[in-house]
């Protein structure tokens, strides 16, 4: 999971959109934000993957069956689940050979490095992963598949069982009508690029307090909103997806015996070394443990450490522990909601049973 907080607060390289710096002290309660006001974006889906609500369907059962994996208990779900935060509440995911279990109870040999990233509002992000190596959600898909942690085995092989079951068989008709041969791997990849653009998290008490009600933001909130502004941490989340497209080295702590040289490893520039994508704060109230090391367990101390870095870094100003509460408040309360989250299926197309999370009630 991730906080998604790498919560980059006062970088010294400003966007443009970034928001102006206002004193906490000065911001009046009322309905104002202290940066520009634009409305939330809608999804636009490539031109050559529209969304169907069929197309939608076949992406969730897909989303939760576990024939993905070679252990036949592994699925997309494991590391993604709408129990926590769309991600899985571990450090770092565990990929095949953990069993059914999801969750943060889930143990196995196949670690993988990073803490897995939250879907929540991936339908608005240019690349994903923490390095950026996929440029679409059509992209990103195959990656599990190639990796020996998560499924190992290859797309086309699960394509091809996939073509054995009557049921994908007539689902995959459904969404791809036109196409002779539906059932195919560009198809499947884009069944679950469509299901994951559902995942929007658009309106929370941030929102309802712009749309006029005074009341739906604590005047802790309103604190933790103004040093928001004031401590910049706007810059790299920036309103109101509260994310950005950046790669930023946050001093983050390597893990002993992990390697980990984040955007380099894509890139090959040397200035890309130890900087990973600005993840969304958008429901952080269920996304942690925090950081790509997943090494940060309390959202509170993953805000103490941006806000001790921008101090040391950036100039900005120390906060001390009542205005680390409040800017908490404002992150973890006020940016959550999660209406959209999805259905599980009590069964799917493979007759496989559908992995299960190690714990029923939310966090």
């Amino acid at each position: 999971m991730t906080l998604v907080l790498a919560v980059a607060c006062g970088n010294g390289e400003r966007l443009a959109s970034a928001a102006p710096v206002v004193d906490a002290a000065t911001l009046d309660s009322g309905t104002a934000a202290p940066w520009p006001v634009t409305s939330f974006p809608d999804v636009v889906a490539p031109p050559e993957n529209p969304m169907t609500p069929e197309k939608i369907e076949l992406g969730r059962l897909l989303f939760y069956d576990p024939i993905v994996s070679v252990d036949r208990e592994t699925a997309c779900v494991t590391c993604h689940s709408e129990v926590w935060g769309m991600s899985d509440a571990l450090p770092r995911s565990i990929g095949q050979g953990g069993g059914l279990l999801a969750g943060p109870g889930r143990s196995g040999p196949n670690r993988t490095r990073r803490n897995s990233m939250t879907l929540w509002n991936v339908a608005f992000r240019q690349s994903t992963f923490w390095d950026g190596r996929a440029e679409s959600l059509e992209d990103q898909v195959h990656f599990p598949f190639d990796s020996a942690e998560e499924f190992a085995q290859s797309l086309d092989a699960v394509v091809s069982e996939v073509r054995t079951i009557p049921g994908y068989v007539e689902l995959f008709a459904t969404a791809f009508p036109s196409e002779t041969d539906p059932v195919s791997p560009t198809n499947f990849a884009r069944a679950i690029a469509a299901f994951e653009r559902t995942l929007v998290s658009s309106h929370g008490l941030y929102e309802s307090y712009l749309a006029g009600d005074a009341a739906a933001m604590s005047d802790q909130m309103l604190r933790g909103m103004a040093l928001f502004s004031e401590e910049g941490c706007a810059t790299c989340h920036v309103p109101p997806l509260f994310a950005s497209e950046r790669f930023e080295d946050r001093s983050v702590e390597q893990l002993d015996g992990v390697a980990d040289a984040g955007r380099f490893e894509v890139t090959g520039d040397e200035m890309d070394r130890n900087r990973f994508k600005v993840p969304t704060l958008r429901n952080a109230h269920d996304t942690g443990p925090f950081f790509h090391t997943g090494a940060v367990v309390l959202p509170e101390d993953a805000v103490r450490h941006e806000v001790t870095y921008s101090v040391e870094h950036d100039g900005a100003r120390a906060l001390d522990d009542a205005e680390i509460s409040d800017l908490t408040a404002f992150i973890v309360q006020a940016l959550f909601d999660s209406k959209h989250s999805p259905t599980r299926p009590r069964e799917v197309p493979s007759g496989l049973q559908v992995p299960i999370d190690s714990a029923s009630v939310r966090r």
